[in-house]
């Protein structure tokens, strides 16, 4: 009476090669090479609205940067539209949010404040904030104001966890 044959079992460092075998896009070294580390953006940080208002894109060697949301994103990239003299540099500088919400460059929109925006005018702005800002523009920072209370107390709603490329060791 011939039993069942019996199982193989992989080694540990066996399995684990050939798992690094087969998974495709997993960075992979050659006899010789040191592995690189994971790419990573630099770290972000936390601007004031005199920080942020720095990067206008009035300066030829500064970056320009925006904040949608409280989230400060790098838009220089995107110079021919949001450099100086260019249609959307009304947005950079500051925070935005309303006037991203409403469409709008009138200065009295280009501001975090969201009282009163419609339901339209919210999901325009969750719209225009996923698939064009976050899916376009790498994200720099914060604001202030996301983080901290007017009166500088912190915000205990803001969740670190819940945002987007935000390591709190590299922040503090």
């Amino acid at each position: 009476m011939v039993g069942p044959a019996p199982r193989r079992r992989l080694r540990p460092l066996a399995a684990l090669a050939l798992v690094l075998a087969l998974a495709p896009g997993l960075p992979t070294a050659r006899a010789g090479q040191t592995p690189r580390p994971a790419e990573r953006g630099p770290p972000v940080r936390l601007f004031t609205e005199e920080e942020l208002a720095r990067y206008g894109g009035e300066e030829e060697d500064q970056p320009i940067y925006l904040a949608v949301k409280g989230v400060v994103f790098d838009v220089t990239s995107g110079k021919e539209f949001y450099g100086r003299g260019a249609p959307y540099n009304a947005l950079t500088g500051k925070d935005s949010t309303r006037g991203v919400a409403k469409m709008s460059l009138d200065p009295a929109d280009l501001t975090h404040d969201t009282t009163g925006l419609t339901a339209k005018e919210l999901e325009a702005l969750d719209e225009v904030f996923t698939k064009v800002y976050k899916a376009k523009s790498p994200i720099v920072g914060y604001t202030a104001r996301r983080i901290l209370n007017e009166d500088g107390s912190p915000n205990l709603d803001f969740k670190p966890e819940d945002q987007p490329h935000f390591d709190i060791k590299d922040e503090f």
